[in-house]
């Protein structure tokens, strides 16, 4: 049985849950339309730094945040758009911003929430371009859906990339096993990119690896140590894969992203959209713990 419901919190807090399987997902709309907490049987999948959430100055480290109109950061935080130079921060602001709830719905889908996020002067500011973005969650059994939609409301062509940060919550880190469809990565940190062999060393104190050339659309996790199989599912829009964790923090992330880092100034995996036109895209994150 699908339910959804709200509740008052410090923020909105809509609730989309599947008793059958004991799943349940939190979605925060004016937090930057993010996904808070995902669980099945009362076992979370997802990290949140409770605290930090609580800081609306703050950016959430944690749940699923949206990464919207860039993944990643620019040299200096700087790009141009015909002739004139703009300043935006890193993931750009779609994380930040108040999301618009549209529908919910409740059928033999799965339980469901819309959400909408449009431009205005704010956005304009740092991304010249009118938008509008439709982002649905839906929930059944151990599986999370994500379905978007990027529309173009300008007069002039659209890019943009756009992706998920999502925390996994993980016991010891080296009873992890990640399985990656790509042979090599460029390490964030030396800009170097190197051969992968499906292994990563946890003692660094951080790990920031972004892999291109997927030869799949899947990508998982064994987390031996909670027993815990995940999945990401992604159509062609997903490009990049982003692994990233920090040394003694209880999370990894593995981030499925349109296009990588600095796209805006080399125009590499950036989605064009001519005006009135729309791109749909899905990611799909399945939970199994044995």
């Amino acid at each position: 049985m699908y339910s959804v419901n709200l509740e008052q919190r410090q923020y909105k807090t809509y609730i989309l849950a599947d008793s059958d399987s004991a799943a349940k997902v939190e979605i925060v709309p004016e937090r930057g339309g993010i996904a808070t907490l995902w669980s099945i049987a009362n076992q979370d999948v997802f990290y949140l730094d409770r605290e930090r959430f609580k800081s609306p100055d703050l950016s959430v480290r944690g749940g699923n945040p949206i990464l919207f109109p860039l993944c990643g950061n620019l040299p200096e935080n700087h790009y141009s758009v015909d002739g004139k130079s703009y300043e935006i921060k890193q993931h750009g602001f779609a994380r930040e911003l108040p999301w618009q709830v549209a529908t919910q719905n409740t059928d033999d889908n799965g339980a469901s929430l819309s959400l909408i996020l449009e431009s205005n002067q704010q956005t304009k500011q740092v991304y010249p371009f009118d938008f509008q973005l439709i982002f649905t969650y839906l929930l059944k059994g151990n599986s999370l859906k994500i379905l978007q939609e990027y529309k173009n409301l300008d007069t002039k062509e659209m890019t943009f990339s756009a992706g998920f940060h999502p925390y996994f919550l993980c016991g010891n880190k080296n009873e992890l096993e990640v399985v990656i469809p790509s042979q090599n990565y460029q390490d964030n940190k030396t800009k170097q990119v190197n051969a992968f062999n499906g292994k990563f060393d946890f003692e660094l104190e951080e790990i920031d690896y972004a892999f291109s050339n997927l030869s799949t659309k899947s990508t998982s996790a064994l987390d031996k140590d909670r027993r815990l199989k995940l999945t990401i599912e992604y159509d062609a829009f997903t490009t990049w894969l982003v692994f990233w964790t920090v040394k003694g923090k209880e999370f990894f992330c593995l981030e499925p992203w349109s296009a990588t880092r600095n796209a805006f100034n080399t125009g590499d995996n950036l989605t064009i959209l001519k005006p009135s036109q729309s791109h749909k895209a899905t990611v799909e994150y399945r939970a199994e713990f044995f």
